[in-house]
């Protein structure tokens, strides 16, 4: 089933307006098991007092006063709809990438332009997207600030988190509010501005979007609305275009309202988060919920060999236990810093899961709290070309090419975490509170007062022999190492707790974890 058919599975808007909304890439016959990195950020606005309870009225009303399209007929009272689709986002069509395997099994004038050819297109279709930004520096303190925010702090237990997602979603609910409220998220974001905000945020969406059958890497936002309400149609229409957000409207707290919203996030998400997000609700006192999710998805560059796989010992926090590790040589970079080691694992054609391991001895609380991983991740590995000395600077200077003979556990693990202290500490505070929060720009007819009640984020991560598996979402209701020896080759293995990073075209970390329990 193409993508866009899942997405829109289990919200029975017409035909029509799916087809137009729905305009997926070619699949191909010839696709590989690919690992998929999949994250959902949900930002629900309530109120304090429950707005009109039990109403079933019309969508919300706009300033443009869209009657929207109907979304599933409530069971309770099929003379309803449980929801409204006002519009669905558009995502850009691209070119398949042109697998030479497809093209090159006999040689030929012919099959050597029809390749060339379908190169040609893939590309121009990705120089199109690409917005040219130089992300060096622009997201650092924030990733740096919420990583170790986010991830310290795991005890025995394992910790993911998202930081681009929780970016994204920050960014819409920053739309939303005016202020202090405005500032205190600006602030977190780096940003000056909201106008510079947006700019920002329309880049990272563009750079992360890719469709072409060899790696999926989509951002997707949604807008659910109250119905009876009004809602300020300049913003709604300013997330549409900066954030694809497609919008919706129905009954708050009815349980087809909240189906709806599952499937939209089990379609974002090729289901793989469909455990966490059954437990998903919007309640009768939410006035909107923002939803944002990405998706990433890509098999290994060089995958592992199934028949290495054998039972090792595991030195987790709680005590040993035994695991599948994977083994592989690699003929690649080894890193290291004051108390860490590392290395890369690319995936096809695009991204890499980076795996950093602290020095015996040396925690990963340590090591996060230190700054020392982020400072490596953001850090250009190989330097940039200064034009004077013709030759690169400021590469990380501990690295050798070596033979790595890698040895990391099959692992499946899971976190879940509340936000809400999280982002008080790194200065987002008003938006909890109802007394000083400032959601103005909303719009929304009510003088009740608006605060973010809850802020939740649940993740999962899955790593094989193929490639690796994850999946993330928060919730917000508004109510180390050694320098490797001389020789030529080192062994390195992940027996004991680490770290590790999933990062996209642009190298920002799509998502960071800590393993401390391989089995979960």
């Amino acid at each position: 089933m193409k993508r866009y058919q899942k997405a829109n599975e289990g919200i029975h808007a017409p035909e029509e307006l799916k087809e137009n909304a729905a305009r997926p890439s070619q699949k191909h016959s010839h696709a590989r098991w690919m690992g998929a990195v999949a994250a959902v950020l949900v930002v629900a606005i309530i109120g304090g007092i429950a707005l009109w309870p039990g109403r079933t009225g019309g969508p919300a009303v706009l300033s443009g006063d869209n009657p929207g399209l109907p979304i599933g007929r409530s069971a309770e009272r099929p003379e309803t709809y449980s929801a409204h689709a006002l519009s669905l986002a558009v995502y850009p069509e691209m070119h398949p990438y042109p697998r030479q395997d497809d093209y090159f099994d006999h040689y030929t004038d012919h099959t050597s332009k029809a390749y060339d050819k379908a190169y040609n297109a893939w590309s121009a279709d990705m120089k199109a997207l690409r917005s040219g930004t130089d992300y060096t520096g622009m997201l650092d303190e924030f990733l740096s600030a919420s990583t170790a925010q986010f991830l310290t702090g795991a005890g025995e237990d394992n910790r993911i988190y998202s930081p681009l997602n929780v970016y994204m979603a920050l960014s819409m609910l920053a739309e939303t509010a005016g202020g202090d409220s405005r500032r205190q998220i600006l602030d977190l974001l780096q940003v000056d501005s909201i106008e510079t905000l947006r700019t920002r945020a329309a880049a990272l969406w563009k750079d992360h979007y890719r469709d072409d059958g060899t790696v999926t890497s989509i951002l997707g936002s949604s807008l659910w609305l109250r119905d009876g309400m009004t809602y300020s149609q300049k913003t709604l229409d300013t997330l549409a275009e900066t954030y694809y957000a497609s919008s919706f409207s129905g009954e708050m707290g009815s349980e087809e309202y909240n189906q709806a919203l599952r499937d939209w996030l089990n379609g974002q998400t090729g289901g793989l988060l469909d455990e966490q997000v059954s437990q998903l609700e919007m309640t009768p006192e939410t006035v909107m919920a923002l939803a944002s999710t990405i998706y990433f998805k890509a098999a290994w560059h060089s995958e592992f060999n199934k028949e290495r796989t054998e039972t090792d010992v595991f030195h987790a926090p709680s005590g040993d236990v035994d695991v599948d590790f994977m083994h592989k040589t690699l003929e690649d970079t080894y890193y290291w810093g004051e108390h860490f080691a590392a290395v890369q694992l690319s995936f096809q054609q695009g991204g890499s899961m980076w795996l950093i391991l602290p020095d015996e001895g040396y925690s990963v609380d340590e090591l996060l709290q230190s700054g020392e991983a982020m400072d490596f991740l953001l850090a250009s590995k190989y330097g940039n070309w200064d034009e004077k000395t013709q030759k690169y600077v400021g590469a990380w200077p501990g690295q050798k090419y070596l033979d790595i003979h890698l040895s990391m556990p099959k692992f499946d693990v899971s976190s879940d975490l509340d936000l809400i202290e999280g982002l008080k500490a790194l200065g987002v505070t008003d938006v909890f509170n109802m007394y000083v929060s400032n959601f103005d720009p909303l719009g929304a007819s009510t003088d009740d007062p608006l605060y973010v009640a809850k802020a939740q984020h649940a993740a999962r991560v899955t790593v094989d022999e193929d490639g690796c598996e994850a999946a993330a979402y928060t919730v917000m209701l508004l109510y180390g190492g050694a320098a490797p020896p001389p020789n030529d080759e080192v062994d390195f293995t992940l027996d004991r707790p680490f770290l590790f990073a999933v990062t996209g075209d642009s190298d920002l970390p799509l998502f960071l974890g800590v393993v401390n329990q391989p089995a979960g």
